[in-house]
């Protein structure tokens, strides 16, 4: 017997120890549907089965094209059992956008849920490698001849060697593309394994949680920080596919939920829905966030109105699995904004292009050195050599760090604005127009300028019933930055472009308002 099979450290070899130590605990709900522990162990066992008899072998890749479903949780352990690779897939991405992913990745098959099946047909005619369509949901609904999850989930469980070597790839999740064409970050078993113990450690993820999962589990942040570590722990996990603030307060409120992350616009709109004052959120205890800043003002509001809950600010990104930092709740007024200290798993920096140590308050780069971290870009080596200049991963986030060695990040490297010569962090005009009464959300990007190079322009969302005009942001920050770094232009948005994440898609609004204020910025 080898060493490797002694000490196997997989995904699913995670899921099978949770099922044999607390094998009758609520593990998946959604809905009207839900399995113990031990039930979701044998369905992932027979649902890869079914795919095993699809002709699915270790090291395929299998792409999930879906909304939140409870079903997607268990394809992904499914999945895991086999020794075959995730792809999640974006629903939100148009069809060149999904297609390129499928194509990249060379995925076999792909799931979609029902809302997206009509998008999966349309990859499965245009996808080269893409051979079979199978469908998510469960229940009646699927086209003649399609593979359904409950035909997958009636198989005789899989009975192929499993997968030992913690080293081999568990998926491929393709970065979100705010600044290119996305790259499929390839992250092996251990990789995501250190990551949920640096959650489990630092973000106090506990077997007695009732975690709600709300934003996509295509994206790492919510399947990995929070899911995989939940599983790993023993926790009772709440999926749900509708993130209206109506039924985010009910099943908080229903559920118990103990413990919910989003990013600072979901728990906005939280505090703003008529039904937050009446809602029971005795239970909610843990609160998190990521993606981008929460505003003082916001987590104040949260502070007093959940008297039991504490906040903690998740930063990283695709590559590290995602979690690198971590602003833990004792932190949160007294760093406003920071993105905290490296978490259990992750030794970080910010430097210089010269690989050096920044001075104190000094913008640099931010970069990682951690078993999380990703083995490569699928099929890209060049990339993956460049992000790993100098033996340490290039983040692209540039960054400050504090005297107590906490972490603030300012910009992504491609989005500090650089005008008449002068180098601006978006972030910093921003968080000085938050400080406005009125200002619901605000983003900062660089328009090309004549003069200027680029034009410091402000993008705003006002409260309801707000006030604010141009001017009234302009005067408030003359008032408080240097003349450089003063709005040339602001403009009043009713929403803000964001990836499901969370993030905002500063790309799209330098697009769109490029050519429409290309002679309005002088």
């Amino acid at each position: 017997m080898t060493q490797a099979i002694l000490s196997r450290q997989t995904l699913f070899d995670v899921l099978r120890r949770t099922a044999a130590r607390y094998p009758d605990k609520l593990a998946i709900q959604q809905n009207a549907l839900s399995w113990n522990y031990r039930e979701f162990h044998e369905l992932c066992l027979r649902v890869a089965g079914g795919l095993a008899g699809l002709g699915i072998q270790p090291g395929d890749r299998v792409a999930v094209l879906s909304r939140n479903s409870a079903t997607f949780a268990a394809t992904r352990y499914a999945l895991t059992a086999m020794g075959v690779i995730l792809v999640p897939v974006n629903f939100m991405l148009n069809i060149d956008e999904a297609a390129y992913i499928l194509d990249h990745s060379g995925s076999r098959i792909l799931f979609a849920g029902n809302s997206e099946f009509d998008k999966g047909m349309a990859l499965l005619d245009r996808c080269r490698a893409l051979e079979q369509l199978a469908w998510l949901d469960t229940g009646p609904g699927a086209p003649a001849g399609i593979p359904t999850f409950d035909n997958l989930a009636a198989a005789q469980p899989y009975s192929g060697a499993p997968p030992v070597d913690a080293s081999a790839p568990a998926q491929i999740i393709y970065t979100s593309g705010t600044e290119s064409a996305p790259k499929g970050a390839v992250l092996s078993h251990a990789a995501v394994l250190w990551q949920y113990s640096s959650c489990i450690a630092d973000a106090e993820i506990a077997h007695e949680d009732v975690l709600l999962h709300s934003m996509p589990l295509y994206h790492c942040a919510q399947l990995d920080c929070f899911l995989g570590p939940s599983i790993q722990v023993g926790g009772t996990n709440i999926i749900t596919d509708d993130t209206s603030p109506d039924n985010l307060l009910r099943l908080l409120e229903s559920q118990k939920i103990s413990s919910y992350f989003a990013p600072p616009t979901v728990w906005i709109s939280l505090l703003n829905s008529p039904l937050f004052g009446g809602a029971d959120l005795s239970a909610l205890k843990k609160g998190y966030y990521g993606a981008s800043i929460m505003p003082v003002e916001i987590m104040k509001r949260l502070q007093g109105s959940l008297s039991r809950i504490r906040l903690w600010n998740l930063y990283g990104q695709t590559e590290i699995a995602p979690t690198a930092t971590i602003l833990k709740p004792e932190d949160q007024l007294r760093k406003p904004g920071s993105a905290g200290k490296p978490v259990l798993h992750v030794e970080t920096r910010v430097v210089d292009d010269a690989m050096n140590d920044v001075p104190v308050g000094e913008v640099g780069e931010v970069v990682h050195r951690s078993p999380q971290l990703l083995t490569c870009y699928y099929n890209d080596p060049e990339r993956t050599a460049d992000a790993f200049r100098g033996g340490w991963f290039h983040s692209g986030d540039l960054a400050t760090i504090d005297t107590d060695g906490y972490i603030t990040i300012v910009d992504r490297k491609k989005d500090m604005i650089k005008t008449g010569g002068e180098n601006v962090s978006g972030r910093e005009v921003e968080e000085t127009i938050y400080q406005l009464d009125g200002v619901a959300e605000t983003a900062v990007v660089g328009l090309s300028h004549p003069k200027w190079i680029e034009a410091v322009v402000a993008m705003v969302v006002l409260q309801p019933d707000a006030a604010l005009t141009e001017q009234d942001i302009i005067s408030h920050c003359v008032d408080r930055l240097a003349g450089f770094k003063v709005p040339k232009r602001v403009v009043f948005v009713e929403e803000l472009p964001r990836n499901p994440s969370g993030k905002i898609l500063k790309r799209n609004l330098r697009e769109l308002y490029q050519t429409e204020f290309a002679g309005a910025l002088l």
